[in-house]
């Protein structure tokens, strides 16, 4: 890039493509025809697209998505039971934005861990904040910050996130910390934000998961009143093992 006072202090203003665009139009006499209003257009466009662009980058590693996942790659077999217009309706975010959540049920291997990450990377592009964590991850992370003094702001952290993924949630029984704690974060997050859940169990047996019945009421009255529900069907879309593989799992 040539340098002259202008485009010197561009770069003092921290706008590194304007500067080259700039730099661009006057090397490029076909610009010239172009009135002032619009090269300045052209200008602040190029600065705004390359800043949008790196914003979403970082939503989306911020997110720390488990699948490298988008709307457009969706398999749209009959026999998964996924409706294609419900999907791409629940792409234009507007649960995101109306602070409704979203809850996806299914066989293991069916693709719902896809599917979620999909509608969270469909929310990065679309300027919203997202972030994935597998239950038993949380449930971990939770521990881990109460024990160093940072559970506060952790709580934090997943109050102001747009939209929260929750994975694999309902694996095993929960324990009491882990009954408050849900509840704590599906409290912050109720009418404020959306959050996405997936699990083996169906909805209706979500109750008996949780175990304690007064927690449960709480948690199901944040969470399943007005969400939308998806409930992939079909089989496991994940590659058979091998034989050496299955050798291997049942020598550990």
């Amino acid at each position: 890039m040539l340098k002259n006072p202008t485009t010197d202090k561009m770069l003092a203003l921290r706008l590194p493509v304007f500067a080259e665009a700039f730099q661009a139009q006057l090397g490029r006499p076909e610009f010239a025809d172009l009135d002032f209003a619009e090269r300045v257009g052209m200008l602040v466009d190029a600065e705004w697209s390359a800043r949008e662009q790196r914003s979403q980058q970082r939503r989306l590693k911020a997110a720390k998505l488990r699948h490298q996942a988008c709307l457009e790659d969706i398999q749209w077999a009959t026999v998964r039971n996924l409706d294609r217009s419900v999907i791409l309706s629940l792409g234009a975010c507007g649960f995101i934005r109306d602070h409704r959540n979203l809850l996806i049920t299914g066989a293991t291997g069916v693709g719902k861990s896809y599917l979620a990450c999909a509608f969270a990377e469909r929310a990065c592009r679309s300027g919203y904040t997202s972030y994935y964590i597998r239950a038993p991850r949380l449930y971990h992370e939770l521990a881990v910050s109460r024990a160093d003094g940072s559970y506060g702001r952790l709580l934090q952290k997943l109050a102001r996130t747009d939209l929260l993924v929750i994975d694999d949630w309902g694996l095993a029984p929960l324990q009491e910390t882990e009954r408050r704690e849900l509840l704590e974060i599906v409290e912050d997050r109720h009418q404020n934000a959306s959050t996405i859940i997936t699990s083996q169990l169906p909805v209706k047996a979500w109750y008996e998961a949780i175990g304690d019945p007064t927690l449960a009421d709480a948690i199901c009255d944040r969470l399943i009143p007005g969400a939308y529900k998806i409930h992939i069907k079909g089989p496991s879309m994940r590659p058979p093992r091998s034989a050496a593989d299955r050798t291997s799992a049942e020598a550990e």
